[in-house]
This record gives C-alpha cells, structure tokens and sequence, in this order.
C-alpha cells in the first residue's frame, strides 16, 4: 500500500477518534440547558455534574482535532490549503466556538456569582452546538464535491456550501452528539441525571436513527461507491441497536452502540472520497491522494513518528479514562470557592492625630 493511502487512512483514524470522543463532549454542552431541573441553586448543581462527567476528559479528547490537522497539513498539504481557504467561514466559526467553550470550561468557576456562571453556561452550549452542526455541514460538503477550479481553488462562495445535502449533514451530526452525550451522562453520572439523560437519549436515539438513516442512504446513492453500503448498513444497525438499548436503559451497550454509528459514517464519508481528498464538481479539478501529497521523504519520516509515539498518546489517554472512570452525582459536589464581584470595603485612613 503506497504511503499516501496509508496516510489518508490514519487521517480518517484521526477524525474517528476526534468525533467519537469529542462528540460527547459536544452533546454534554448541547444538553447543559435540557436536563437541568428545578431553583436556580438546583440547576447549578445539575450543571455541574454534567461539566464534571467530562471535566478530566474533553481538552484530551480536542488533541485529537489537532493531530488530525497538524497530519492533513504535512501530509497533504494541498488539501489542508484548499480546504481552509474555502471554507474559511465555517472554520472559522467552528474556532471561535472553541475557543469559547474552552474559555467557559476554564472560567465558569472562577467567581462565584449567578449571573457569571449563567454566562458561561449559555456560552459552552452555543460553543457545543455551533461545531455540532458544521463539522456536519463541512464534511457533506465533502462528500458531495464542490467547486474547484484548474488551479485547485474553491470558488463556490460560502452559501454554496449551505445546500441542502449539506445541512441535512448537520443536523445528523448535531443529533448524533445530542444522543452521543445523553447516552454518555446516563453511563457516568447518577441519581436525577443520569434518569434524565437515560429518558433523553430514548427519545432522541429514534430522531437520529430517521435523520442521519435519510442522510447515508442519500450519500450512498448519489455520492458513494458500491462497497460503502457495508458502512450505511453498520451505521444503520448500530443505530437500530442504540434505540433498543436507550429504551432498555443498557447505557454500556447503548454508548458502545453510538460509537459504532459515528465509525460507521467515517467510514462512509472517506470511503466515498477516496482516492479523492476533495473532490470537484469537475473531475479534472479534484484534489487527489496522489496530486495534493507531500513528497514520499516527509511520508516515510511521518509514518515512523507516528508509529513510535500513537502507542504511547494512545496508553496514557486509555489510562485517563480508566482513572476518572467513576460514576459522579450531585453529592460529590462541593460548594463554591470563586471570587466574588462584592466590592471591599477601603480601608481607613489614619488621621493626622494617630500619626
């Protein structure tokens, strides 16, 4: 196998690992607003129990979006060029949502104040939501082509991008991280939300079986290659296996199930790419493995770096999740110990006769 499939296949790895371990991050954040019940007091400590289920994990699980770049850009960089030139907008977004979802992470318990803390929540669920539809957006854009021209540049405009098979993309993704990190709080947490995201994600798991089944057979008729049908039909299984296992309330079986799906749809979307990185509605015009490749030196010096160091990424973020394995409720919350915004009495001044 030449070292550029090999290299277009660990990035669909790559972007495996990111979009399974991050998409639950990403459904926790959609979810903040929807499972937390009762006084404000009562909402915070629900919110904080979910921040908490992903709390030792979630900048881990972001290396993933990093390598998955940093690999796209060294391997191939003809397509990380014309990709982030195109799409520069929704990127762009997605960045800024990061960027704010991190900063919420980081901060919300830093002053302990209600209306702080209700800023930060509203900013890490707009922060999971925004990436939650455009990776979906982004990658059926993928699938379907767009519009390049001789010189391998997008010039399709950023509403060409918003077609129809695109975001029905993003609302399968969307759907399949809400389910994603229901199913996840139901395996981490206990007591009132873990009955809660239990109840979410038997709902939501039927909605993400009919959207994201309507997205896959589209993909597969109109964009794909005969062999993907193995994807669309494990996709389609895992998801039949989700609902069933959401209902019984089997939240090991039910994640596991949830993890295949996403598998599944990698799987669809670079199979149907392949041996295109991004493809044209012009065919001439593709980028390809061969044509937006680095040279086969910087291949064979990539494939012994990751060789030697993704065993050892691999280990210590399998032993993070082993450590913080523990189911985590309400009682386990402590009080807060932020800064106030209460201002501090000055001090007085010593008079002239005390001098």
């Amino acid at each position: 196998m030449e070292l550029t499939t090999v290299w277009f296949l660990l990035i669909a790895v790559l972007w495996t690992g990111y979009l399974v371990l991050e998409g639950f991050d990403f459904g926790v954040g959609m979810l903040l607003g929807l499972l937390s019940r009762g006084d404000r007091a009562a909402k915070d400590r629900d919110r904080r129990v979910m921040i908490n289920t992903i709390g030792p994990v979630w900048d881990g699980n972001e290396v993933w979006l990093l390598t998955a770049g940093g690999a796209t850009f060294a391997a191939f960089p003809e397509w990380y060029a014309t990709m982030f030139s195109g799409f520069y907008l929704p990127l762009l977004l997605i960045l800024l949502a990061l960027i704010v979802r991190v900063v919420s992470f980081e901060w919300r318990g830093k002053i302990d104040d209600d209306r702080w803390r209700s800023l930060a929540d509203r900013s890490l669920i707009v922060g999971s939501w925004v990436p939650a539809v455009l990776w979906g957006v982004a990658f059926a854009n993928l699938v379907r082509g767009v519009q390049l021209d001789a010189d391998h540049q997008y010039v399709g405009g950023f509403w060409a991008l918003l077609n129809p098979f695109a975001l029905l993309g993003g609302a399968t993704t969307a759907l399949i991280f809400l389910t994603h990190g229901a199913v996840f709080l139901a395996l981490k947490s206990d007591g009132d939300i873990r009955a809660r995201a239990g109840a979410f994600a038997a709902r939501s798991s039927v909605v993400t079986l009919v959207v994201a089944g309507a997205w896959a057979v589209w993909a597969q008729v109109a964009y794909s290659v005969p062999w993907t049908w193995a994807a669309v039909v494990a996709a389609a299984g895992a998801l039949v296996v989700l609902v069933v296992a959401a209902q019984r309330r089997k939240e090991g079986l039910a994640f596991t199930a949830s993890a295949v799906a996403i598998v599944a749809a990698v799987v669809l979307i670079f199979g149907s790419m392949y041996p295109d990185v991004m493809p044209a509605f012009d065919p001439a015009n593709s980028l390809t493995v061969t044509n937006a490749s680095s040279t086969s030196y910087t291949l064979t010096v990539m494939t012994w770096v990751a060789a030697i160091l993704t065993p050892l990424v691999l280990l210590y973020q399998g032993w993070t999740y082993w450590v913080f394995r523990k189911r985590i409720s309400s009682h386990q919350i402590p009080a807060h110990t932020g800064l106030t915004f209460e201002k501090v009495p000055a001090l007085n001044k010593p008079s002239s006769s005390d001098q």
